[in-house]
């Protein structure tokens, strides 16, 4: 059974010629939205469907995908909410200190010895990566993804070392 991994959600369709509006939750957009790459789009209550990407372009927040066989807004309806997927076995090797978002997510995030939550999400809002920490009890903690807050990542032990700024947290808890 093939393992997939989330690269984008199509949250609409863009114009009348078959374009969709992606949020991306991938790294790396140019090589997963290349011409020619293959996707597989997950719908509830559908069956998986390969698709071929014919056309790929930034707009504001979105990455706009056409693809093979899809020419017209009617086409692509269907795939409004649909869930784009990778095979695990397409993944790229990734340079030392480089991760895959499905490595960080689910990680325990500790400071020195004190446990302050697990990464929920990623988000990609600009310059740098932004984890939301969900904390027991309290509301999720925002952590930018730099060198001088994200400290280590032990992927084999689950965890992540970090050094929260003095006013960082004060206001989430």
């Amino acid at each position: 059974m093939t393992e997939y991994l989330n690269v984008g959600k199509i949250v609409n369709t863009h114009g009348i010629r078959g374009e969709v509006r992606v949020i991306s939750q991938t790294d790396f957009p140019e090589q997963r939205y290349r011409k020619g790459k293959q996707l597989t789009l997950f719908r509830e209550n559908q069956p998986a469907l390969d698709l071929i990407v014919s056309g790929h372009r930034k707009h504001k927040n979105f990455d706009l995908l056409t693809f093979e066989g899809y020419p017209n807004i009617n086409d692509v309806e269907p795939f409004r909410n649909g869930i784009l997927k990778v095979s695990k076995e397409d993944l790229a090797q990734l340079e030392e200190n480089e991760f895959y978002y499905h490595d960080i997510i689910g990680l325990t995030v500790l400071e020195g010895e004190q446990v302050i939550g697990k990464v929920k999400e990623i988000l990609s809002p600009g310059a740098n990566d932004v984890w939301v920490i969900q904390r027991k009890g309290k509301k999720d903690a925002l952590i930018p993804y730099i060198e001088s807050v994200v400290k280590e990542i032990d992927l084999a032990k689950g965890q992540v070392q970090v050094e929260i700024p003095e006013g960082l947290l004060d206001d989430a808890d």
